[in-house]
């Protein structure tokens, strides 16, 4: 009689673990924790160095509040003084959400105009089987912009969705 291998349990994860797991999914884990220098994030169960919006918070209250000077609150929590600005300007304007922390990079395809997509779409009814690469080379010919074939592709893609939901 054959014996099955069992695996070994996976361990369940602590508290600190799935918090910690939850802030990197949002976007708000502190990755460098260790910088923050703040008594109240030392051995405090409120008070967590790990979470990048609590952080921000207690520094811009900590000028705002007791009269520290930008400088000292800053270093003290780990940021420039030119992050500490940055993140008064988004609270003030957005209050808690704008501290959390935004995805770098350009916000979605800043390539692909509404011209370069007509043009696209007109090359394709003059011959549909046009793929990504051919039609990627015809809008840099045309509009002397660079743009890379899967992203032709995948803004046709969402072009068809958007005509197929209306």
């Amino acid at each position: 009689m054959a014996r099955r291998s069992r695996k070994p349990p996976v361990p369940k994860a602590s508290p600190s673990d799935r918090k910690s797991n939850a802030l990197r999914e949002q976007g708000c884990l502190n990755r460098q924790p260790e910088k923050i220098d703040d008594p109240l994030f030392r051995g405090s169960d409120f008070f967590d160095p790990k979470d990048m919006v609590q952080v921000k918070y207690e520094m811009l209250r900590r000028v705002q509040a007791d009269g520290r000077t930008v400088s000292e609150a800053s270093s003290s929590f780990g940021f420039s003084r030119p992050s500490f600005y940055q993140a008064r300007e988004s609270f003030a304007a957005e209050g808690l959400p704008g501290l959390v922390p935004k995805k770098r990079g350009p916000r979605g395809g800043h390539k692909v105009t509404e011209k370069i997509m007509l043009f696209i779409e007109k090359a394709r009814v003059g011959d549909a089987t046009l793929g990504g690469r051919q039609l990627a080379d015809l809008v840099r010919q045309r509009f002397d912009v660079t743009i890379h074939p899967r992203t032709v592709e995948r803004a046709l893609l969402q072009r068809a969705k958007k005509k197929t939901r209306t």
